[in-house]
């Protein structure tokens, strides 16, 4: 069932979304850093691959599908540190490059930076709450 009647946010298919995530999930089991991290809590990779292909269709084109938090998610894992969006980000805007049109790609890759920033605050609110009180900006 799709949501009500919204124009998607910009000009792309879920075949596109799917491959998009296939490429950049090969790319973070592959790095040093995310792959690890990414190994402890995805044990099933197809049905993780589906799971964030769904909120990326939601998110794109309003798509009803996703059932979750993603802040909960990187919240409880318990070893997502702020550090770690970087390099998230680096990877999926590569993983966006080599799978869509320049255009596609910038819209997707800032609808991403805007969700990656929250979700890094978050994760620094969490860690400065182990410290101190949280970090407002």
């Amino acid at each position: 069932m799709d949501m009500p009647d919204l124009p998607p946010r910009f000009d792309i298919t879920e075949a596109e979304i799917r491959r998009t995530v296939a490429v950049f999930y090969g790319a973070v089991r592959r790095h040093e850093v995310l792959g690890p991290i990414f190994a402890e809590h995805v044990g099933d990779w197809p049905a993780h691959e589906d799971r964030i292909a769904a909120f990326w269709a939601g998110a794109i084109l309003h798509r009803a599908g996703y059932n979750g938090s993603p802040m909960r998610a990187h919240l409880s894992a318990g070893n997502v540190r702020p550090e770690h969006f970087t390099i998230w980000l680096a990877l999926f805007d590569e993983s966006l490059r080599r799978t869509l049109p320049p255009w596609s790609a910038r819209a997707w890759s800032q609808l991403a930076h805007r969700i990656g920033q929250g979700l890094r605050a978050g994760v620094e609110n969490v860690d400065a709450g182990r410290n101190g009180p949280p970090r407002l900006r």
